[in-house]
């Protein structure tokens, strides 16, 4: 069993940054690829960012390329997701998952991942 807790989450202007965490418990982190994933309103939920077990693999969805960067620090359990020169477009319900094998190159594929967080609001004003 994984517990995943995100943070986070908040209001801000269009050109902004925040940085989302994500915090784990209740297995070995270091074991694990990591992912983040976002849902918009009326929208299905989409791939964002992932890394792989050791941190030494990243993939991005083209639409956040070059704005956001996922890294984690093994030591607190803990994923990351800058996210700079936000858009209207990158409101969304933002989560935190993780799959328990060592894939590798990291998934973009929802339901390869195994556990998921509640979710933290971005929501970015024009």
């Amino acid at each position: 069993q994984v517990q995943l807790v995100e943070s986070g989450g908040g209001l801000v202007q269009a050109g902004g940054s925040l940085r989302l965490s994500c915090a784990a418990s209740g297995r070995t982190f270091s074991r694990f690829a990591m992912g983040w994933f976002r849902q918009a309103p009326g929208k299905e939920r989409e791939f964002v960012a992932a890394i792989s077990w050791s941190g030494g693999t990243t993939n991005y969805a083209d639409s956040v390329k070059g704005r956001f960067t996922i890294s984690r620090d093994s030591a607190k359990s803990t994923v990351y997701l800058q996210m700079s020169s936000l858009k209207p477009e990158d409101t969304a319900v933002y989560y935190c998952a993780t799959d328990l094998t060592r894939r590798w190159p990291p998934s973009q594929v929802e339901n390869e991942y195994d556990y998921w967080g509640q979710g933290t609001q971005v929501t970015v004003s024009s």
